[in-house]
């Protein structure tokens, strides 16, 4: 597979039973933590493996950290070898909604260093909508060895967005209303980093769930072209659509603060600005 960030369904159930391919289902639902696995069980694509948001691709919550803290290297390790995951597979991913999921997967996944990984463009909404194949049948993959090659240049930590440079942009990536600081459902304080810019996921996305074109996320991100970028969103889940889409332009520079606002706000000599910037 010539290396990508995003696979059409066409693509992927054509190579559906490529034997150095692994297909993971990434559904869940904030707030509802059992509805993904619900959903896996009851329809799913063939061969597909299901990790979950909160038990597999997040630690527990501590002081710091976020409302979704990374994982270590090696529970990842594990995970991605249980999975069948090696230098040779190409690992697609898909959730049920709006890319999120899949896409913190995906980002995971290159940050382990493994570039072979991809999102299925406009998830298993897409994919059931166009009569594509659908199973109950659980598989269990035959185990590989993963060797982890961390990427540790790809994450900002809470001490990289105090101390950035002034041409440094960060971008939130939540919904316009909890970054002015109007709504927040989530997190105990409201408002945004003083200095983000915001940029709301889900507005890379055309009306269907899928990617919008290139030329259109070019437009959207051309102010900030000559600038190092770190992107956030409440808990680091969000914030890997914004890089998914950002990859999809060449800018595979920007870093993730993993941590993100629910990290932010754990600290209380953080400052907090509200409205616009």
């Amino acid at each position: 597979m010539q290396q990508q960030n995003l696979v059409s369904t066409d693509w992927l159930e054509q190579h559906l039973h490529d034997t150095d391919l692994v297909v993971i289902d990434c559904r869940f639902q904030m707030g509802k933590p059992d509805q993904g696995i619900a959903d896996y069980v009851q329809a799913h694509i063939p061969g597909a493996l299901y990790f979950h948001l909160e038990q597999d691709l997040s630690a527990a919550k501590a002081a710091h950290g976020g409302r979704h803290p990374l994982p270590d290297q090696a529970a990842l390790t594990r995970l991605f070898s249980q999975a069948g995951i090696d230098e040779r597979v190409t690992v697609v991913v898909y959730d049920g909604q709006d890319l999120s999921m899949a896409a913190r997967l995906w980002w995971l996944l290159r940050y382990m260093g493994h570039d072979k990984a991809a999102v299925l463009d406009g998830g298993f909404a897409a994919w059931q909508r166009e009569g594509r194949p659908v199973t109950q049948e659980v598989t269990t993959p035959a185990p590989r060895v993963f060797t982890a090659k961390p990427q540790t240049w790809m994450l900002a930590t809470v001490k990289d967005v105090q101390e950035r440079q002034p041409e440094t942009a960060l971008l939130d990536s939540r919904a316009g209303e909890r970054y002015r600081g109007e709504v927040e459902t989530l997190d105990v304080k409201a408002g945004h980093i003083p200095g983000a810019v915001n940029y709301f996921y889900k507005d890379n996305l055309r009306e269907n769930g899928t990617m919008r074109p290139l030329a259109e996320l070019q437009e959207r991100f051309a102010s900030l072209a000559d600038r190092p970028l770190i992107v956030y969103c409440g808990s680091g889940i969000t914030a890997c659509v914004n890089l998914l889409a950002l990859h999809q332009i060449g800018r595979t520079d920007a870093r993730l603060y993993a941590g993100s606002w629910s990290d932010w706000i754990s600290y209380e000599q953080n400052p907090i600005a509200t409205g616009e910037e």
